[in-house]
């Protein structure tokens, strides 16, 4: 026979104080636990916006960033014939070769100083990167000393104002718009000529990478088979976009989930003491109800059953309680450096259905390894002596 769930319910209602105690501590590591796997979901989710899936891009062999890629613009001519490329209607291929490096900035408030990306391109407005619009001011021309500024290094960074300027190298560029990338890391970058960029650093034909838009997503293995084939070009290697981005948050996003890990879990077992002092107190207090149970034909197993129960209930309001607090981080968004990249990356919190799976599975654990103790103790309380305890 067990003993009905309405029992349990009114036993953690009737003690409204240690149940919203330990409700209250449970839901405080559940909140850590759920932000740092946000925190971690937040950084892939804008690496992988970064990225198109329908965009290949060619770097230098055993690059692990743009910083470290260089892709000469003989090899990018020689690509740029490959037939598997989209086009657009003029004619022209869907394409955009870059030429990446770093430059200092302020940041607001701190004045701390920031590792912001510096991508050189030939045609800003090319419709490779959808994600990427003008919200203010206007593109940069070609051949100016112009350049447009990621919505995140404007908020973020000083001198980032349309009709400011921002020192690079022996020059200043003149801030003419402002882009919105939305969640992308090209928030965090600024844009100008990729000419100009060449000849203040003295790269001659030195490009970082080139991206193209593929026709057909089934000719990837073709556009390899072409790299490896041509020896000009079998110091490259091509890779989807999304893919490429998402490589380089690896480091950075295990290194954040390992070290919050490592700080839930010593709070996890405050936490879980927590629910077994609860549990304990419950069973101190009803020890004459339990021997009642007993008499009245309930099994050990099934008191064992209904105060895991218990303990489980209270973990999983917890576990609500906690995640809706962690959804609330989503409005967040700030910038750290990229360790893949070295440069300001801004991101922000993302709740994904694994992240709340995670999470639940998590708190059940908690309520689980709280309340098995205090629920065998109860289990083997004797009916004779849990009865005479009354009195």
């Amino acid at each position: 026979m067990k003993v009905p769930f309405s029992y349990n319910w009114r036993n953690l209602w009737a003690r409204k104080l240690t149940t919203g105690l330990t409700v209250t501590g449970i839901s405080l590591v559940v909140f850590v636990f759920a932000a740092v796997l946000m925190l971690s979901e937040g950084i892939r989710d804008t690496m992988v916006a970064t990225g198109s899936k329908d965009n290949l891009i060619i770097i230098r062999k055993g690059s692990t960033s743009d910083l470290l890629s260089v892709v000469m613009r003989e090899q990018i001519d020689l690509v740029s014939t490959f037939p598997e490329m989209q086009k657009h209607a003029d004619g022209s291929i869907m394409a955009t070769a870059d030429v990446v490096t770093m430059i200092n900035l302020d940041k607001k408030g701190s004045g701390d100083m920031g590792n912001i990306y510096l991508r050189g391109m030939a045609n800003p407005a090319n419709n490779i990167r959808p994600q990427v619009k003008l919200v203010e001011g206007r593109w940069f021309r070609p051949g100016q000393a112009e350049a447009v500024v990621g919505n995140k290094v404007h908020d973020l960074f000083q001198g980032a104002e349309v009709g400011r300027e921002i020192e690079i190298g022996s020059r200043k560029l003149l801030v003419v718009g402002i882009l919105d990338a939305g969640k992308t890391g090209f928030a965090s970058e600024i844009w100008t000529d990729a000419d100009l960029i060449l000849n203040e650093y003295n790269r001659a034909n030195a490009f970082s990478t080139f991206t193209f838009h593929l026709g057909n997503q089934d000719d990837f293995e073709v556009i390899k088979t072409r790299l490896s084939s041509e020896k000009r070009l079998q110091d490259l290697e091509v890779k989807r976009e999304q893919d490429y981005y998402l490589e380089q948050s690896q480091f950075m996003a295990t290194f954040i989930t390992a070290l919050g890990l490592v700080v839930t879990i010593i709070f996890s077992f405050g936490a879980m003491i927590g629910a077994m002092i609860t549990m304990y107190a419950a069973v101190s207090n009803r020890t004459t109800e339990i021997g009642t149970l007993r008499a009245l034909g309930f099994k050990r197993r099934s008191i064992l059953t209904a105060f895991l129960v218990e303990a489980v209930v209270l973990a999983l309001i917890g576990c609500a309680v906690g995640l809706v607090l962690a959804s609330g981080l989503q409005a967040v968004t700030f910038s750290t450096t990229n360790f893949g990249t070295f440069s300001e990356l801004a991101f922000g919190f993302s709740m994904s259905t694994s992240t709340i799976i995670s999470t639940f599975i998590f708190a059940l654990v908690m309520g689980l390894v709280g309340g098995f103790l205090p629920a065998v103790r109860a289990a083997r309380l004797n009916i004779v002596s849990a009865l005479r305890a009354e009195g």
